[in-house]
């Protein structure tokens, strides 16, 4: 009798686990995507997203409207853009996001283009090293909504301090992500808090 008791309170609490975890994901998820307040910091990131022949495509274009709109309000006073070409690119999604910006009123010196990365590990890694070179410590990561807390969650890691202005034009928008990014983003950001490095590329695959 009493081993069934403890059978049952065991599969009990495996079953909370496996109910309260996923949940946890897609709370801090959808919280991060939904954040309205941007505090300062010493330099805005914009994550790579598709380029074509050095345009921007949708995504990307919307995460650098975001990246200007925040630089205009003085809340950093320069910008990384980060991403590598795909194979068979002419130019990288780091060179296109500067070149837009330049085109669109803000001086070519106060943006770095950081050509290398392809997914979000990647890229995070070569602009922290990139600020602490620079003796930079908060950043402003611009990106989609659901992918806000992974992308926080990487640069905290490896030791900036991040908060996410989150775009509010374009196809992820909050208004036009269907459920299906969130679950996605919050799978992949499971999977990154609960496997560390080894779920580092399982985390990029998902979202």
């Amino acid at each position: 009798m009493i081993f069934f008791k403890v059978i049952r309170r065991v599969i009990a609490a495996i079953l909370l686990v496996v109910i309260a975890v996923p949940l946890y994901a897609l709370g801090v998820t959808w919280q991060a995507a939904n954040n309205t307040l941007t505090r300062k910091g010493d330099v805005i990131v914009v994550l790579g997203a598709a380029q074509l022949n050095g345009r921007p495509g949708e995504v990307l274009e919307a995460r650098l409207e975001e990246a200007k709109r925040i630089y205009d309000l003085g809340l950093a006073p320069h910008i990384i853009t980060v991403g590598a070409g795909a194979p068979g690119d002419r130019t990288t999604e780091a060179a296109s996001g500067k070149y837009w910006l330049s085109t669109n009123g803000i001086k070519s010196k106060k943006v770095t283009a950081l050509e290398v990365g392809r997914d979000t590990w990647v890229s995070t890694q070569n602009y922290v090293k990139f600020m602490k070179v620079k003796n930079m410590k908060d950043v402003i990561i611009v990106t989609d909504p659901f992918h806000c807390r992974r992308a926080m969650t990487m640069a905290n890691d490896l030791g900036a301090v991040a908060s996410c202005s989150p775009v509010k034009s374009g196809p992820n928008a909050l208004a036009n992500s269907g459920k299906r990014y969130l679950i996605r983003e919050a799978g992949a950001y499971l999977a990154y808090v609960s496997l560390g490095r080894r779920g580092i590329h399982i985390s990029d695959h998902l979202g």
